[in-house]
């Protein structure tokens, strides 16, 4: 048979007192209106500051450390203000390590006050750890995020090495980076260095700390750099850094070496499996760093190369259609210099440059298709002759529109011979609905084409081409842009 029991069994109110604190291990303090300690219970002894006779008939905020007495003496005043219950959250060093405590103050009769104190160190350090937790993702998080928006390799390696100091409490970090060409490590960035020691840094693989860990794939960890003879330690500059802790850790990425990770502290380390299963998160994360950069790299050499090689071909078909028309074999050349330099003037971004140029170098590629009699011809064209001239922009339409990299230079080939007034050809556009290249482009090209030397006519004088420019403004040119034009020539 079981006896039912209760705490009201008990013989007194304080062996029932003595049974909670013993159940929860908390403390109990008896003060007066100021402090002062007059009675004490714990459940477990070892959580009391001091001894009891240290602490009884002594305040409260006079037995703990001066930053903990003054939160107490804050609380205590303002239950003397006619708070019921205030509370506090502290810590206190302990032989066991740091421990927190809550205490609650609750006013009672007779000018006293009770204070429940009780131990929330296993709840903060848990709370400490998620948050720490919490900055390791955010961390992670800084550097994908620097990884993927485009910053150039340094701009991306300085934000790894801030968080590699900042995560793992460290003093200095630096990143050495491998080059398959000279298959060399030199140093790329560092952060924490109180001299320019390291910024010199050379190694092959297999040398020193650094260039062991890539020959051997593994990291290297140096306790006490002051018990080992290294030669990079030698250099006075970093003796001066008086670094004592040491790790070295590869960086792979796809299998390949891309470089190294430095990790310098100036004092012991003291790294559990957390730190440094995080350590090797971040250099992960360096690697896929380096590896981007590399690729982004290749792939801009690669584009670079690639539009060299249409730019050549493009000034090979200018040439193709020179060698047919010798009255505009430098008129290509001349045309291109001048475009370029009046779009400068009106504020195109230099990708937009680039197609401009493009543009106006195949301006007349579409007369490959024109017959000789035709282009060749030492006269002015009769009407049905400028029917079939006329066709030229469209032909070169026809002959660059298959090529991705060209469409966005076909404004120039197809409607340079538009006219603001709507009287030119072959679409009969008026006004803003010419390509803005294009009404660039034809004052351009009518001002070369008047200034030079034809088989039917001597070239203009450049006072009356820039007479001539400035009457067709409104008629054949873009008034906003013919000022900007003729300002060009003073």
């Amino acid at each position: 048979m079981i006896t039912e029991f209760s705490l009201r069994n008990l013989p007194d109110s304080d062996q029932r007192l003595d049974a909670v604190f013993q159940a929860f291990n908390d403390l109990l303090f008896v003060m007066n209106a100021d402090g002062m300690i007059l009675d004490y219970k714990a459940g477990n002894t070892t959580h009391l500051y001091v001894p009891p006779e240290k602490f009884l008939g002594r305040r409260m905020q006079d037995v703990l450390p001066p930053a903990v007495g003054r939160r107490i003496a804050d609380v205590l005043s303002k239950l003397r203000a006619g708070s019921k219950v205030s509370f506090v959250e502290y810590y206190l060093p302990t032989p066991a390590g740091k421990c927190w405590y809550e205490a609650r103050l609750v006013s009672v009769n007779n000018d006293q006050s009770i204070m429940f104190v009780r131990d929330i160190t296993r709840y903060k350090r848990s709370e400490e750890k998620i948050k720490h937790q919490l900055n390791k993702l955010a961390a992670l998080r800084s550097i994908d995020l620097a990884i993927t928006s485009g910053l150039d390799l340094g701009a991306t390696l300085a934000v790894i090495l801030d968080h590699v100091r900042e995560q793992l409490q460290i003093d200095a970090a630096c990143i050495l980076l491998f080059d398959p060409h000279t298959e060399y490590l030199e140093f790329a960035a560092g952060s924490g260095f109180n001299t320019p020691a390291l910024q010199y840094t050379r190694l092959r693989i297999g040398e020193e700390y650094a260039g062991k860990s890539v020959s051997e794939r593994k990291v290297f960890y140096i306790p006490n750099l002051r018990t080992r003879k290294t030669s990079f330690l030698r250099s006075p500059m970093l003796a001066e850094e008086d670094f004592r802790a040491y790790y070295a850790v590869p960086l792979f990425a796809k299998g390949q070496p891309v470089g190294v990770l430095e990790i310098f502290h100036r004092a012991l380390l003291e790294s559990d499996v957390d730190w440094l299963n995080f350590m090797n998160m971040l250099a992960g994360q360096a690697a896929i760093a380096i590896d981007s950069a590399m690729l982004f790299k290749n792939l801009q050499s690669a584009n670079f190369e690639l539009t060299m090689a249409y730019d050549k071909t493009i000034e090979g078909w200018s040439r193709a259609i020179n060698l047919r028309d010798k009255e505009t074999e430098e008129h290509s050349r001349r045309v291109t210099e001048l475009t370029y330099q009046l779009a400068g003037r009106m504020g195109f971004s230099q990708p937009e440059l680039g197609h401009i140029c493009r543009g106006a170098v195949l301006h007349d590629i579409g007369k490959v298709a024109i017959p000789d009699n035709i282009l060749l011809k030492p006269g002015p064209l009769n009407e049905e002759e400028w029917v079939v001239m006329r066709r030229h922009p469209l032909i070169a339409v026809e002959l660059l529109s298959p090529i991705e990299h060209l469409v966005p230079a076909l404004a120039i080939p197809r409607s340079h011979h538009e006219k603001w007034d709507g009287s030119g050809y072959p679409d009969h556009l008026a006004g803003e609905d010419i390509p803005l290249a294009a009404r660039l482009f034809s004052l351009v090209d009518v001002y070369d084409a008047l200034t030079s030397e034809r088989p039917y006519r001597s070239a203009w004088s450049q006072t009356d081409t820039m007479k001539y420019i400035s009457d067709q403004s409104g008629i054949h040119f873009d008034p906003a842009i013919t000022p900007v034009f003729l300002s060009m020539f003073g």
